[in-house]
């Protein structure tokens, strides 16, 4: 007699889990879907509080198959989960961490998500407990959208539903040589090589831990780890999206979020040798992948910074950071009728500075902000043409 597929395979790799492990795995227990429908792949990684003990009862008591693995400590959340992938049988994988939790009916949802619209990733809405969590893509549910047409690149973490042919397909597994930013490298080539994503907002699905001992399964290494990071994105995205404005919009993630807080407050208080350390890390990953359409979609603020560490003007972005730092805020100045609104961060028109009025320049969503500002682009020599043709009509009155 053989038994039926799963539905969906729950992997969960532990590392000095405890006592969180007990919450996460009572929601596992707790689940709305059918236990036949689930099999979990818990792996320890090398723990010496428990964490492994604490799976093995589990397997014993649990309505789902059970199985666990214990291993040596491999130093990351990559390799626990490559472990458990490659013994997954269920259409959909699910990465679970040890100290998170599932909300009751999330997998009896994403399943059903999943199986309805046809896609291949589905995202469940994420709340915090104690820490922060992403926001921005939970304004609506989704059945099929893409990278590209809703806010997704912003939650790269690897909590998600994959459909595992998909995974297989591509000989997806997380990257063992990174140990941080794994995940991120992992969702967004699963988007990009997705047939449709799915988004589940009108329900909480997965529960973020904050740990009282700060640890986590994700840990978050040196500053070094970080451009290595960056790297691995920013070529990934290079790797499989032609150049254009939606490679463009995809690289705002790893710039916005990776490299950006490299050179934020914290840089002021790094010392001369790490700062010009990180600007030699930086500058490779500016050379190939910073563009004007990448520009274009940032804030002032996050613009010249990042033009700044392009140009490895490092006094010149020790300014804009003071500046920053004492929360100060930039003039305002609205030319062209209005139409065109420039922040005058320090530098700005600074002849020996030299750096172009365009970096200044607010895009229309940071304009509307500023008391003046007309929409409607710039009052062009054709528009006032226009302007003048029609004025006699307009003047005219109805009898």
């Amino acid at each position: 007699m053989t038994m039926a597929q799963p539905d969906v395979t729950v992997v969960i790799g532990a590392y000095e889990a405890m006592p969180y492990l007990t919450e996460c795995l009572a929601s596992v227990e707790a689940q709305t879907i059918a236990p036949e429908r689930v099999e979990v792949i818990a792996v320890d990684d090398g723990s010496t509080d428990g964490t492994g003990e604490c799976l093995e009862e589990f397997a014993a008591r649990a309505p789902m198959p059970v199985t666990v693995l214990r291993q040596e400590n491999s130093g990351g959340p990559s390799g626990p989960r490559n472990v458990g992938l490659a013994k997954a049988a269920g259409r959909y994988v699910f990465f679970l961490d040890a100290d998170d939790r599932l909300g009751p009916e999330a997998l009896e949802r994403m399943v059903g998500m999943a199986d309805r619209a046809g896609t291949d990733v589905v995202l469940g809405r994420i709340e915090g407990v104690n820490r922060g969590a992403p926001k921005s893509m939970w304004g609506r549910t989704l059945e099929r959208t893409d990278v590209y047409s809703s806010p997704i690149k912003f939650t790269l973490s690897a909590q998600k539903l994959f459909r595992r042919s998909l995974l297989e397909r591509h000989g997806m597994r997380f990257d063992e040589s990174l140990f941080t930013g794994e995940d991120a490298l992992f969702t967004m080539e699963a988007y990009l090589r997705a047939d449709g994503v799915s988004v589940i907002a009108d329900y909480t699905c997965y529960y973020l831990v904050g740990r009282d001992d700060g640890k986590h399964v994700t840990r978050s290494g040196g500053y070094t780890l970080r451009f290595d990071s960056a790297r691995a994105l920013m070529n990934l995205i290079a790797g499989l999206v032609p150049e254009g404005p939606r490679r463009d919009l995809l690289m705002v993630r790893p710039f916005t979020v990776t490299l950006l807080p490299q050179f934020g407050p914290r840089f002021l208080k790094d010392t001369d040798d790490v700062r010009r350390r990180k600007l030699e890390l930086a500058r490779p990953l500016m050379d190939v992948h910073w563009t004007e359409g990448v520009a274009r979609r940032l804030k002032v603020e996050e613009r010249l910074r990042l033009h700044l560490v392009a140009g490895q003007r490092l006094e010149l972005l020790m300014d804009v950071l003071r500046f920053v730092q004492e929360k100060e805020q930039p003039r305002a100045l609205l030319e062209r009728r209005g139409r065109r609104v420039y922040l005058a961060y320090p530098h700005f028109r600074d002849r020996a500075a030299g750096i172009p009025d365009s970096v200044y320049l607010a895009s229309p969503r940071e304009a509307r902000a500023v008391p003046g500002y007309r929409a409607g682009g710039t009052d062009s020599l054709p528009r006032r043409a226009a302007r003048r043709l029609l004025a006699p009509f307009r003047a005219v009155t109805p009898a």
